[in-house]
Protein backbone atom coordinates (compact mmCIF):
# COMPACT_ATOMS: atom_id res chain seq x y z
CA UNK A 1 0.00 0.00 0.00
CA UNK A 2 1.20 3.53 -0.78
CA UNK A 3 2.41 5.01 2.50
CA UNK A 4 0.64 8.30 1.74
CA UNK A 5 -2.68 6.50 2.29
CA UNK A 6 -3.83 5.30 5.69
CA UNK A 7 -6.50 3.16 4.03
CA UNK A 8 -6.34 0.75 1.11
CA UNK A 9 -10.02 1.48 0.45
CA UNK A 10 -9.25 5.18 0.15
CA UNK A 11 -6.29 4.48 -2.13
CA UNK A 12 -8.39 2.24 -4.39
CA UNK A 13 -11.18 4.82 -4.66
CA UNK A 14 -8.71 7.60 -5.50
CA UNK A 15 -7.05 5.40 -8.11
CA UNK A 16 -10.41 4.71 -9.79
CA UNK A 17 -11.39 8.37 -9.88
CA UNK A 18 -7.97 9.28 -11.25
CA UNK A 19 -8.70 7.11 -14.31
CA UNK A 20 -11.35 9.61 -15.43
CA UNK A 21 -10.26 11.99 -18.22
CA UNK A 22 -8.94 15.28 -16.90
CA UNK A 23 -8.90 14.08 -13.29
CA UNK A 24 -5.49 13.99 -11.62
CA UNK A 25 -4.60 12.42 -8.28
CA UNK A 26 -5.22 15.62 -6.30
CA UNK A 27 -8.63 16.16 -7.84
CA UNK A 28 -9.47 12.48 -7.34
CA UNK A 29 -8.57 12.81 -3.67
CA UNK A 30 -10.83 15.86 -3.28
CA UNK A 31 -13.73 14.04 -4.93
CA UNK A 32 -13.34 10.94 -2.78
CA UNK A 33 -13.07 12.94 0.44
CA UNK A 34 -16.15 14.94 -0.60
CA UNK A 35 -18.11 11.71 -1.03
CA UNK A 36 -16.94 10.45 2.34
CA UNK A 37 -18.40 13.58 3.95
CA UNK A 38 -21.83 12.92 2.42
CA UNK A 39 -24.45 10.74 4.06
CA UNK A 40 -24.71 7.12 2.95
CA UNK A 41 -27.95 7.63 1.01
CA UNK A 42 -26.41 10.38 -1.14
CA UNK A 43 -23.35 8.28 -1.97
CA UNK A 44 -25.48 5.25 -2.78
CA UNK A 45 -27.66 7.38 -5.07
CA UNK A 46 -24.52 8.61 -6.83
CA UNK A 47 -23.17 5.09 -7.30
CA UNK A 48 -26.51 3.68 -8.40
CA UNK A 49 -26.92 6.42 -10.99
CA UNK A 50 -23.59 5.46 -12.60
CA UNK A 51 -24.34 1.73 -12.56
CA UNK A 52 -27.86 2.24 -13.92
CA UNK A 53 -26.50 4.51 -16.67
CA UNK A 54 -24.03 1.86 -17.76
CA UNK A 55 -26.55 -0.98 -17.77
CA UNK A 56 -29.64 0.76 -19.13
CA UNK A 57 -28.56 3.58 -21.44
CA UNK A 58 -29.41 3.11 -25.11
CA UNK A 59 -28.65 4.82 -28.38
CA UNK A 60 -31.52 6.27 -30.39
CA UNK A 61 -32.34 4.08 -33.39
CA UNK A 62 -32.93 7.20 -35.48
CA UNK A 63 -30.15 9.66 -34.63
CA UNK A 64 -27.74 7.56 -32.49
CA UNK A 65 -27.82 10.04 -29.62
CA UNK A 66 -27.89 8.73 -26.05
CA UNK A 67 -31.42 7.81 -25.04
CA UNK A 68 -33.45 6.17 -22.28
CA UNK A 69 -35.75 4.57 -24.85
CA UNK A 70 -35.56 3.18 -28.38
CA UNK A 71 -36.19 6.64 -29.81
CA UNK A 72 -34.72 9.67 -28.00
CA UNK A 73 -36.84 12.51 -26.66
CA UNK A 74 -35.66 14.91 -29.36
CA UNK A 75 -36.57 12.63 -32.27
CA UNK A 76 -39.89 11.76 -30.63
CA UNK A 77 -40.83 15.39 -29.94
CA UNK A 78 -43.55 16.54 -32.39
CA UNK A 79 -42.50 20.14 -31.74
CA UNK A 80 -39.14 19.52 -33.47
CA UNK A 81 -38.74 19.97 -37.22
CA UNK A 82 -37.80 16.48 -38.42
CA UNK A 83 -37.16 17.81 -41.93
CA UNK A 84 -33.97 19.59 -40.78
CA UNK A 85 -31.13 17.33 -39.61
CA UNK A 86 -28.01 18.67 -37.90
CA UNK A 87 -25.06 16.30 -38.37
CA UNK A 88 -22.64 16.34 -35.44
CA UNK A 89 -19.49 14.43 -34.55
CA UNK A 90 -20.53 13.13 -31.16
CA UNK A 91 -22.97 13.43 -28.29
CA UNK A 92 -21.06 16.31 -26.71
CA UNK A 93 -21.42 18.34 -29.92
CA UNK A 94 -25.16 17.64 -30.02
CA UNK A 95 -25.41 18.88 -26.44
CA UNK A 96 -23.44 22.01 -27.35
CA UNK A 97 -25.79 22.84 -30.24
CA UNK A 98 -28.84 22.09 -28.11
CA UNK A 99 -27.57 24.42 -25.38
CA UNK A 100 -27.73 27.38 -27.82
CA UNK A 101 -31.55 27.02 -27.96
CA UNK A 102 -31.30 28.22 -31.57
CA UNK A 103 -31.95 24.90 -33.31
CA UNK A 104 -35.37 23.26 -33.45
CA UNK A 105 -34.61 20.46 -35.88
CA UNK A 106 -33.24 17.02 -35.09
CA UNK A 107 -29.76 15.48 -35.00
CA UNK A 108 -27.64 12.76 -36.51
CA UNK A 109 -24.66 11.69 -34.41
CA UNK A 110 -21.83 10.23 -36.49
CA UNK A 111 -19.78 8.87 -33.61
CA UNK A 112 -16.58 10.57 -34.79
CA UNK A 113 -14.97 11.95 -37.93
CA UNK A 114 -12.95 10.40 -40.72
CA UNK A 115 -9.33 10.22 -39.56
CA UNK A 116 -6.99 7.89 -41.47
CA UNK A 117 -4.20 8.65 -38.99
CA UNK A 118 -6.36 7.16 -36.24
CA UNK A 119 -7.61 4.31 -38.40
CA UNK A 120 -11.14 5.74 -38.61
CA UNK A 121 -12.82 5.40 -41.99
CA UNK A 122 -16.36 6.11 -43.24
CA UNK A 123 -17.43 2.57 -42.38
CA UNK A 124 -16.63 3.19 -38.71
CA UNK A 125 -19.12 6.06 -38.53
CA UNK A 126 -22.90 6.44 -38.82
CA UNK A 127 -22.68 7.85 -42.34
CA UNK A 128 -24.51 5.09 -44.18
CA UNK A 129 -27.42 5.37 -41.74
CA UNK A 130 -27.56 9.10 -42.55
CA UNK A 131 -27.71 8.31 -46.27
CA UNK A 132 -30.53 5.81 -45.66
CA UNK A 133 -32.33 8.35 -43.48
CA UNK A 134 -32.24 10.95 -46.26
CA UNK A 135 -33.18 8.38 -48.89
CA UNK A 136 -36.30 7.46 -46.89
CA UNK A 137 -37.67 10.94 -47.59
CA UNK A 138 -39.05 13.78 -45.50
CA UNK A 139 -35.71 15.55 -44.97
CA UNK A 140 -35.34 18.95 -46.63
CA UNK A 141 -32.02 20.14 -45.20
CA UNK A 142 -28.89 18.55 -43.77
CA UNK A 143 -26.70 20.90 -41.73
CA UNK A 144 -23.07 19.83 -41.48
CA UNK A 145 -22.04 20.96 -38.00
CA UNK A 146 -18.68 19.29 -37.59
CA UNK A 147 -15.59 20.78 -35.98
CA UNK A 148 -13.60 23.08 -38.24
CA UNK A 149 -10.61 20.76 -38.37
CA UNK A 150 -9.06 18.94 -41.34
CA UNK A 151 -10.81 15.76 -40.21
CA UNK A 152 -14.12 17.59 -39.89
CA UNK A 153 -13.75 19.12 -43.34
CA UNK A 154 -12.84 15.75 -44.85
CA UNK A 155 -15.95 14.21 -43.30
CA UNK A 156 -18.10 17.10 -44.53
CA UNK A 157 -16.85 16.55 -48.07
CA UNK A 158 -17.42 12.80 -47.92
CA UNK A 159 -21.01 13.30 -46.74
CA UNK A 160 -21.55 15.94 -49.41
CA UNK A 161 -20.50 13.49 -52.12
CA UNK A 162 -22.89 10.87 -50.71
CA UNK A 163 -25.86 13.24 -50.55
CA UNK A 164 -25.30 15.77 -53.33
CA UNK A 165 -27.61 14.02 -55.83
CA UNK A 166 -30.38 13.17 -53.39
CA UNK A 167 -32.27 16.45 -53.71
CA UNK A 168 -31.65 17.64 -50.18
CA UNK A 169 -30.32 21.07 -49.24
CA UNK A 170 -26.81 20.83 -47.80
CA UNK A 171 -25.52 23.60 -45.56
CA UNK A 172 -22.68 24.12 -43.10
CA UNK A 173 -22.31 26.18 -39.96
CA UNK A 174 -20.86 29.61 -40.70
CA UNK A 175 -17.17 30.21 -40.19
CA UNK A 176 -17.71 32.44 -37.20
CA UNK A 177 -16.08 29.45 -35.54
CA UNK A 178 -12.32 29.60 -35.91
CA UNK A 179 -10.46 26.98 -37.91
CA UNK A 180 -9.46 24.11 -35.65
CA UNK A 181 -12.18 24.74 -33.06
CA UNK A 182 -14.08 21.82 -31.57
CA UNK A 183 -17.81 22.54 -31.20
CA UNK A 184 -18.07 21.54 -27.54
CA UNK A 185 -15.61 24.31 -26.57
CA UNK A 186 -17.26 27.12 -28.59
CA UNK A 187 -19.34 29.56 -26.56
CA UNK A 188 -23.10 29.25 -26.95
CA UNK A 189 -23.64 32.67 -28.55
CA UNK A 190 -21.03 32.09 -31.27
CA UNK A 191 -22.26 28.57 -31.94
CA UNK A 192 -25.88 29.70 -32.01
CA UNK A 193 -25.08 32.40 -34.56
CA UNK A 194 -23.12 29.90 -36.64
CA UNK A 195 -26.19 27.66 -36.78
CA UNK A 196 -28.55 30.52 -37.67
CA UNK A 197 -26.14 31.97 -40.25
CA UNK A 198 -25.35 28.65 -41.91
CA UNK A 199 -24.35 28.77 -45.54
CA UNK A 200 -24.81 26.40 -48.50
CA UNK A 201 -22.14 23.72 -48.55
CA UNK A 202 -20.41 23.91 -51.92
CA UNK A 203 -18.44 20.71 -51.65
CA UNK A 204 -14.96 22.07 -51.15
CA UNK A 205 -12.73 21.48 -48.14
CA UNK A 206 -13.21 24.47 -45.84
CA UNK A 207 -16.59 25.41 -47.38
Amino acid sequence: MNERFSSMLLEKAVSEFAKLPGVGRKTAMRLVLHLLRQDTAAVEAFGNAIVTLKHEVRYCKVCHNISDTETCRICANPQRDASVVCVVEDIRAAMAVEATQQFRGVYHVLGGVISPMDGIGPGDLQIESLVLRVAAGGIKEVILALSTTMEGDTTNFYIYRKLEKMGVKLSAISRGISIGDELEYVDEITLGRSILNRTPFMGGVGS
